[in-house]
């Protein structure tokens, strides 16, 4: 496999595609576990399409240039999640082709040939949830477009105002997933050690980061939502954590193969000869990526191993290092195949062996197959964790997002909450609210207008009166 990418020719950017495309065929066949994620996505888009605001009307911390690709799916397709990740597939096989043809038009690499690619693509299939069209893979595009300026911007004597795009396509990543924006220190600092960018240059670098973010202020601004999008959306950045995905277990087992073969071709680049000065200053480029990489871990959303798809060019174009640093051709070749049964191994055994219990299931990520309430085509609320109950049915009112709802819905001794939660819930009256921390009696309590429309049909599950 080694030698065969090794080969500089056109046509292995059509082989990328079909080894892609066999990596996840198989998974593509059986069919991939939905994510509790990923509903909340298709939900959000739902709710933006029916023509309600996001972020004052519609309760999510979700970014918002993702929370408009995932409208335009939504309004193309339907919810799908088949085109989730068809669409994630084509995104995953740009990125690497991309992340690869610059690596060789710029000379980064001693020899020109296609391992960045297969190894690109290769870890971004280390787990079932990397299949999905995630924010945080999204923005890993826009952060791999300001790479390549940046690469571009250190091969020449001096910078130019192209700095202003790096700084720009961080700010449009960090819009996509919130993270991301971490990533205009790694190229400030990639720009002040490695560059001969003026003082000028590097305020206009950070201007191009600030602009989009201060564009879309604005547009909220405007729009007399602000204050919903800061604190659903600005504020959460810091202090929301959406899901309890913590089993570091799994995580751990799942990153542990890139993370070691990264470390591995990392060490052997330090005591490696043969490379220029500027081919040099790109691996400590890379390195500060990874460095960068760390820093956005206490930003992420929730754990799990989609969220470090940021890592992958960084762990690609270091375990090139290792496989190009291999003495021995036929040692390297059976290290590899190694490598790429025991990634698949992991990519496959959550989906395969559903029934057995594994070392990396993700089942805190997974969303539940059979849930408690057994409603269709149903407009409805639910109160405390879980998504299950949205799969076959419409959500209702702003309170997508529990971990957000709940600071205004259990506060009820506050008169303005119990005002806005009427109004919300008058807007968009559910056809059933399904109460999973015994809050609708107090609800209630506090707002008879709405006990009045509602009567109980089971434990925690209330039914609009006089239904149409």
């Amino acid at each position: 496999m080694l030698s065969f990418f090794k080969v500089n020719a056109v046509y292995q950017i059509f082989s990328l595609l079909i080894l892609l495309i066999l990596i996840r065929m198989p998974v593509y066949l059986v069919g991939l576990p939905q994510l509790i994620p990923e509903l909340q996505w298709m939900l959000v888009g739902e709710q933006i399409n029916k023509g309600f605001v996001m972020y004052s009307e519609i309760w999510d911390n979700t970014a918002p240039l993702s929370t408009l690709v995932y409208a335009g799916l939504d309004g193309l397709f339907g919810r799908s999640q088949s085109v989730y990740q068809i669409v994630a597939l084509f995104v995953t096989y740009f990125q690497a082709v991309y992340f690869n043809v610059m690596i060789n038009n710029r000379d980064i690499l001693a020899k020109r040939n296609y391992l960045p690619g297969l190894f690109y693509l290769l870890f971004m299939n280390i787990s079932f949830d990397c299949c999905t069209l995630s924010p945080v893979l999204m923005a890993t595009t826009f952060v791999l477009l300001s790479l390549g300026t940046l690469v571009k911007q250190m091969n020449r004597l001096e910078a130019t105002d192209e700095v202003f795009e790096i700084g720009f396509l961080i700010g449009i990543a960090t819009l996509f997933y919130p993270p991301a924006g971490i990533f205009i220190l790694w190229a400030t600092a990639s720009l002040l050690f490695f560059s001969g960018t003026t003082l000028r240059q590097h305020s206009l670098s950070i201007f191009g980061f600030i602009f989009p973010l201060s564009l879309t202020a604005l547009f909220f601004y405007l729009s007399g939502s602000y204050e919903a999008f800061s604190r659903n959306f600005i504020s959460s950045v810091l202090q929301i954590r959406q899901y309890d995905l913590n089993d570091f277990r799994s995580l751990l087992a799942t990153l542990l193969l890139p993370i070691t073969f990264g470390v591995l071709g990392f060490l052997r680049l330090v005591n490696a000869v043969g490379f220029n000065n500027y081919q040099i200053r790109c691996q400590q480029v890379m390195m500060i990526w990874a460095i960068a990489g760390v820093l956005s871990i206490g930003l992420m959303p929730f754990l799990a191993p989609m969220q470090f798809i940021i890592f992958v060019p960084a762990i690609a174009f270091f375990t090139v290092s290792f496989f190009n640093n291999t003495k021995r051709a036929w040692l390297a070749e059976l290290t590899c195949l190694a490598l790429f049964a025991a990634v698949l191994l992991i990519h496959y055994q959550a989906v395969y062996f559903k029934g057995v219990e594994t070392l990396v299931q993700l089942k805190s990520l997974k969303l539940k197959e059979d849930p408690a309430i057994k409603l269709t085509n149903k407009k409805i609320l639910v109160l405390g964790d879980g998504m299950e109950e949205y799969k076959n049915n419409f959500a209702a009112t702003p309170y997508i997002n529990w971990s957000l709802a709940k600071y205004e819905l259990e506060n009820l001794d506050n008169y303005d909450n119990v005002i806005n939660i009427l109004r919300n819930v008058e807007n968009d009256y559910p056809e059933f609210i399904i109460d999973k921390v015994n809050l609708a009696p107090k609800l209630f309590k506090r707002i008879p207008a709405l006990a009045r429309k509602y009567h109980s049909v089971g434990d925690g599950v209330y039914e609009l009166n006089n239904r149409i």
